[in-house]
C-alpha cells in the first residue's frame, strides 16, 4: 500500500517559503540608466532656476543703484522700447534715460562677461586637466592689457578704431597673445595640456612685463591710474555698441562650440589616451578649441577689463550641483557666472557711493577664499 508524501507546511500569508529564490537584482544598464535619469533630471532643474534667478537679476542690476527705480518701473520702460508696449508713459524721462542707455548695456554685458569667463573656464580645466586653471592661463589677459594700456597711455589704436580704440586695441592683444600661445604650444609636435600650460604662462609673464614696462614711461600720472582701474575690471563703459553686440554674439556662439565639443571635453579631461582610444586626435580638437576660446576671452576682456576667479569658481560650482559631464556644466556654469557678475557689478557701483570700485576687486573677495577651500579640499583627497 502506497503512502502518499506530506503536505508542505502552510505559510503564512504575504510571505515566502524559505527556500523561495530571492528577487532578481536590477540590471547594471537599468541602474545606469536611472543614474542618468536622474542627473538630467537635476539638470534641468539647476537650467530652469537658474534661468529664472538671471532674469530677476537683470531687472534687479537695473533697478538697483544710486538712483533706486521700482522694478516695474524698470519692466515697463524695457517694454517700451523693446515691444512699443505699455504706450502711456507712466516715468519720468530721467529715470528712462538711467535705465535704458545706462544700466540696461551694463547688465547685458555683465551678463554676457560673466557667462563668457564661466564657460571658457570649464572648457580650459578640461583642455589642460588642471583644477586651478581659469581663462588668464593662455596669457590672453595679459595681452589685453598690454593693447590696452599702448591705446589709454600713448593713444595707439586711435586712427583704426576711433572711439572704441581702447576695445579695439586690448582685442587685437589678446588675439595676437593667443596666436603667440598656440605657435609655441605646437612649435615640437601636437599640442598637449603640459605644451599649452606652459607656453600660457610664459607669454603672460612677458606681456605682463610689457605692460608694466608701458606704464613706468608713461609721462601721464592719470592715464597710468585709468590703465589700473581697467586692469582691474569695470563695466562702467558699457553702452548701446557694436562692442556689446560682439561680446554678446561671440559668448552665444562659443557657448554653442562648447556644446557640440562636450565628448570631447569629457575625453581631454579623462586624458589623452582616452581621447585616441575613443578615436579623437586630442591636439586637433584642442585647437580648435583654443581658437574660439581666445576669441571668447579675448571679446569679453576687451570689453570689461581684468575680472578675477570667475572663470575659476563657477566650473568648480557648478560640477559639484550638476557632476562632471560637460554638456551639463556648460550651461549650469554660464548661467551662474551671469548671475554672479551682475550681482558683483551692482555691489561695485553701490558700496562706496558715489565712488565706483573696480569690480576685480570683488570678485577676488569672493574667489580668494574658494580658492583656500579648493586647496584644502585637495590636500585632504591626496592624504
Amino acid at each position: 500500500m502506497q503512502t502518499s508524501s506530506p503536505a508542505p507546511a502552510p505559510t503564512s500569508a504575504g510571505t515566502e517559503p524559505p527556500d523561495a529564490p530571492a528577487p532578481p537584482a536590477p540590471a547594471a544598464g537599468a541602474v545606469d540608466d536611472l543614474d542618468r535619469a536622474r542627473a538630467r533630471r537635476r539638470s534641468r532643474i539647476w537650467v530652469a532656476s537658474l534661468s529664472a534667478a538671471l532674469l530677476a537679476t537683470l531687472v534687479g542690476g537695473v533697478a538697483i543703484g544710486p538712483v533706486t527705480i521700482a522694478p516695474e518701473d524698470v519692466v515697463r520702460i524695457v517694454g517700451h522700447h523693446l515691444l512699443g508696449a505699455p504706450e502711456t508713459v507712466t516715468w519720468s524721462e530721467a529715470h528712462e534715460s538711467i535705465v535704458w542707455r545706462l544700466r540696461v548695456p551694463r547688465v547685458l554685458l555683465g551678463a554676457a562677461v560673466g557667462a563668457g569667463l564661466a564657460i571658457c573656464g570649464v572648457a580650459l580645466q578640461a583642455m589642460v586637466r588642471n583644477v586651478l586653471a581659469d581663462p588668464y592661463l593662455l596669457g590672453v589677459t595679459s595681452g589685453a592689457s598690454t593693447g590696452a594700456a599702448a591705446a589709454i597711455l600713448f593713444g595707439v589704436g586711435a586712427a583704426a578704431f576711433g572711439e572704441e580704440a581702447l576695445a579695439g586695441s586690448a582685442f587685437v592683444g589678446a588675439l595676437g597673445a593667443s596666436a603667440l600661445v598656440f605657435l609655441l604650444a605646437r612649435v615640437t609636435g601636437r599640442i598637449t595640456s603640459v605644451r599649452l600650460l606652459m607656453s600660457g604662462v610664459a607669454v603672460g609673464y612677458a606681456l605682463y612685463a610689457a605692460t608694466s614696462f608701458l606704464i613706468f614711461a608713461s609721462p601721464n600720472p592719470e592715464g597710468a591710474r585709468s590703465v589700473l582701474f581697467w586692469l582691474l575690471g569695470t563695466l562702467s563703459l558699457a553702452r548701446w555698441s557694436v562692442i556689446l553686440a560682439i561680446v554678446l554674439v561671440v559668448v552665444a556662439l562659443t557657448l554653442a562650440v562648447l556644446l557640440v565639443h562636450s565628448r570631447a571635453l569629457d575625453a581631454l579631461a579623462i586624458g589623452d589616451e582616452t581621447a585616441l582610444t575613443l578615436g579623437m586626435a586630442p591636439g586637433r580638437v584642442r585647437a580648435r578649441l583654443l581658437v574660439a576660446l581666445a576669441l571668447c576671452i579675448g571679446a569679453v576682456v576687451a570689453a570689461a577689463g581684468g575680472i578675477g576667479f570667475v572663470g575659476l569658481v563657477m566650473p568648480h560650482l557648478a560640477r559639484r550641483f550638476v557632476g562632471g559631464a560637460h554638456r551639463r556644466v556648460l550651461p549650469v556654469a554660464a548661467l551662474m557666472g551671469a548671475v554672479f557678475l551682475v550681482w558683483a557689478d551692482v555691489f561695485a557701483r553701490t558700496v562706496v557711493q558715489p565712488q565706483e570700485l573696480p569690480i576685480g576687486i570683488l570678485t577676488s573677495l569672493v574667489g580668494a577664499p574658494f580658492l583656500l577651500l579648493l586647496v584644502r579640499r585637495l590636500h585632504a583627497a591626496t592624504d
